[in-house]
């Protein structure tokens, strides 16, 4: 009876903690992340990135936090707007999570020709202190029009 009630009481906060893991990495990938990478916000991503990342880029290309950090310092981003569809959303009993989807980039070169850019990436994220950080990331797909 102990552990019918216990379950009782505890499986819903074991629901509202999936759902706050939830929003928390919605929020995570579709705001914070764009957001240092726009603003060349290296604080921002350095908190977002665990110290082992990597990064797979659609060209088989890795790079590791290091490099990331080091880009958006001397990258100023050349687009006007960016937007991520989560695809998939997982979070595992274990402090894990995947998040994968589409990003929409678009802008104008050098040019001023108009551009429309989308790709797939998926990424694993760990918990660790009660926050979540991006362990791995992986781009592909690719298509510029």
């Amino acid at each position: 009876m102990k552990y019918l009630l216990a379950l009782f009481f505890f499986a819903p906060v074991a629901a509202f903690a999936q759902g706050d893991d939830e929003a928390t990495l919605r929020h995570f990938k579709q705001v914070q992340w764009p957001k240092a990478y726009r603003e060349q916000d290296t604080v921002l991503l350095d908190r977002l990135l665990a110290t082992e990342f990597q990064l797979i880029d659609a060209g088989g290309e890795v790079t590791n936090k290091r490099d990331e950090l080091a880009y958006i310092k001397a990258h100023k981003p050349g687009y006007t707007s960016f937007v991520y569809t989560i695809d998939r959303l997982d979070v595992f009993e274990n402090g894990t999570a995947i998040v994968s989807g589409t990003g929409l980039v678009t802008g104008t070169d050098p040019e001023g020709k108009p551009y429309r850019t989308t790709y797939k990436s998926s990424n694993v994220l760990i918990r660790r202190a009660g926050r979540w950080q991006a362990i791995s990331s992986h781009v592909s797909g690719v298509k510029r029009q």
